[in-house]
């Protein structure tokens, strides 16, 4: 099993626990030099927080570890493709680069309703690949919740 296969697993598993919260299930890790160094879920709802994305929470996790706020090199796997503020967080904390599982096709911000990441206009440039592999499993986690939901 390859590392990146991995590190998605963790983020799925992530977006399973915020299902289990009550939140909608992404997950997110973020890896440097082959290490999780932080990991996040959706929580706006427990939070009180509309900025508390799995990615957010994630990269703020990386960045306590690290001592850092920029993490050039670094590689976030998150469970569904990021939206606009996420992918400018992404921009801002320079993340290497984005792996993402299930496209969001209202919000997602990278290939679905906007292309951020291929701005030339930001100052630094996040390479992103999507991982068609696990994308069938992190959009059955979010038909479930939803339809659970109804």
């Amino acid at each position: 099993m390859s590392s990146d296969h991995q590190f998605m697993l963790r983020a799925l598993e992530l977006a399973a626990e915020a299902a289990r919260q009550g939140e909608v299930p992404v997950g997110a890790v973020v890896v440097h030099n082959d290490l999780i160094v932080g990991e996040g879920y959706n929580a706006q709802i427990s939070s009180m927080d509309p900025t508390a994305h799995a990615e957010v929470n994630a990269v703020r996790a990386a960045a306590a570890a690290l001592e850092n706020y920029r993490m050039p090199g670094a590689t976030l796997y998150v469970t569904l493709e990021p939206c606009s503020m996420c992918c400018g967080a992404l921009v801002h904390a320079r993340i290497g680069t984005l792996v993402f599982a299930a496209r969001e096709p209202r919000a997602g911000a990278v290939v679905s309703a906007r292309k951020l990441l291929d701005e030339s206009a930001f100052n630094h440039r996040v390479a992103w690949i999507e991982d068609e592999e696990n994308a069938p499993a992190s959009a059955a986690l979010l038909r479930g919740f939803f339809r659970d939901r109804r």
